[in-house]
């Protein structure tokens, strides 16, 4: 007998959240996909790029901080 798959589709409760995976060396840092060409980037861990990252691209794709 074949197996069916299922789909379970979640409610989408925050569209403009943002998602961060913080690392030793580097941070990857995503937005909703519909906001940017490049929905998930990789910044390095370091102050200048944390910057750059948190104030320009975040802003650019409408995020909030929650």
């Amino acid at each position: 007998m074949a197996q069916r798959s299922r789909v379970n589709r979640m409610e989408i409760a925050s569209p403009n959240a943002s998602g961060i995976d913080v690392g030793s060396a580097s941070h990857f840092v995503s937005v909703p996909p519909d906001r940017d060409d490049e929905p998930v980037r990789e910044f390095k861990s370091f102050t200048e790029a944390w910057s750059i990252w948190r104030i320009g691209w975040f802003r650019a794709a409408l995020t909030r901080w929650l």
